[in-house]
């Protein structure tokens, strides 16, 4: 019978314990890639070679971290000492780039197999790699999870896409260049055309800058006026002694008209300057002063579905408003009105059957010095067309407001719904 000896049994873990350490720490075998790298030309490569890899398991499972590798190549000759990738985990290889003058003049791959002697380039360059690292794996992107998505929303290359233009999008969503002459102006449309006055159907702004306003300075004058209309009504700088006037603190303005507040008069020797914006004399686009879908009611009693609050001095003689508007009908056994009123001017006035799905019309009023001149035509499915004209002494010059109203003609749970409308204005030049 043997017996227990603890020194003996002590020595024994430790060995073992000491070997399995000496394991844990000993590096991973390494191979040596040697050669010499020459140009087309026949001189030398000189330069930097730049190796990448990502995460791998060594022969001896040693974990090898994502990392890179930069070398300095002079007079050609090349010596790196790397762990093998041929008998590491799946897909384990290197990427490597060569550069010269800062930039990148090749890249390919590299399988590194085990050797005790050093190995070539040619021994370790991936076949078909080419010039693109891992061009011999093709991957799928739609194995490649999010990839797809983050393509998605990056813009695409039309196919008329052109390098230094102006970019405009198509209706593919694909990004092309706009199409003109240099110097010409591109529209939101993605049109071209030349820039300048009434070229594109647009007024060139005129700015005037450091004009006197019309008005006595004398110390209790409060009324000035302007040569023009500022257009924007923002872009007046008004100025007092060089002090920037501030807009219904010191005075307030009505088209051309400023009007001090009585706090603020201008004195005796004060120095006025206003500088501003115009639309110039060339011919405007057309203006849409309100676009919008509108609401529904089964009242009984005309109910406004929808308003256009057209400002005080935005129409003048000579403008053009024109208004159009469509209502549907939800239901089939009651009737229902709709009414189209400018200001207190009845413009349109319909009653429709109880069949009547859908009702559409246009008017237009003419602004004169007067007043107005309008006409209006309405129709739908079931419904005739119904048109008329006359005057009004409404003109909108002073403020206005446009009402689409409807009604249903009795108590039910049916409703007319004011779908859209549309009024827009037609500037005088």
């Amino acid at each position: 019978m043997s017996r227990w000896k603890p020194k003996a049994a002590l020595a024994c873990l430790l060995g073992i314990s000491l070997a399995g350490l000496e394991s844990l720490s000993a590096a991973p075998p390494l191979t040596t890639v040697q050669d010499i790298l020459y140009r087309a030309d026949g001189s030398r490569f000189s330069g930097t070679v730049m190796i990448n890899w990502r995460s791998f398991d060594a022969e001896d499972t040693s974990n090898i971290a994502t990392s890179n590798l930069q070398l300095r190549i002079v007079n050609g000759l090349l010596r790196v000492r790397l762990v093998p990738t041929t008998t590491g985990s799946s897909g384990a290889h290197y990427s490597v780039r060569y550069v010269y003058n800062g930039k990148v003049q090749f890249t390919e791959s590299w399988a590194v197999p085990p050797s005790v002697s050093p190995v070539r380039v040619r021994d370790v360059r991936i076949a078909g790699a080419g010039s693109t690292i891992g061009q011999s794996t093709q991957i799928e992107i739609s194995n490649v999870n999010g990839l797809q998505e983050e393509l998605n929303l990056r813009p695409l290359v039309g196919l008329n896409f052109v390098p230094s233009r102006a970019a405009i999008i198509n209706i593919d969503g694909a990004l092309e260049g706009a199409v003109g002459d240099p110097g010409e102006c591109v529209r939101v449309d993605g049109s071209a055309g030349p820039c300048g006055s009434g070229a594109l159907g647009i007024a060139a702004a005129t700015f005037v800058d450091g004009e006197t306003p019309n008005g006595a300075v004398n110390g209790s004058n409060l009324s000035y006026t302007l040569a023009n209309t500022p257009n924007p009504a923002s872009s007046l700088l008004l100025y007092r002694n060089g002090m920037l006037q501030k807009l219904n603190l010191d005075y307030t303005m009505s088209g051309a008209s400023i009007n001090f507040v009585s706090a603020a008069v201008p004195q005796s020797g004060d120095v006025l300057l206003a500088s501003y914006r115009t639309l110039g004399s060339g011919t405007t686009l057309p203006q849409v002063l309100c676009t919008n879908s509108g609401s529904a009611t089964n009242q009984t009693s005309s109910t406004a579905l929808g308003t256009c609050v057209i400002a005080n001095n935005v129409l003048k003689p000579g403008d053009r408003v024109e208004i159009s508007f469509d209502y549907s009908h939800e239901g089939t056994a009651t009737g229902f009105q709709l009414t189209v009123l400018w200001g207190s001017t009845t413009l349109a006035s319909r009653t429709a059957a109880a069949n009547v799905a859908v009702a559409t019309g246009r008017a237009s009023l003419s602004v004169i010095p007067t007043g107005g001149i309008w006409s209006a035509q309405s129709w739908g499915n079931n419904l005739t067309l119904a048109q008329d004209a006359n005057s009004t002494s409404e003109g909108g010059t002073a403020g206005i407001t446009v009402s689409l109203n409807g009604n249903m003609s009795s108590s039910t749970s049916e409703t007319v719904t004011l779908r859209n409308f549309t009024v827009t204005r037609f500037a005088a030049p």
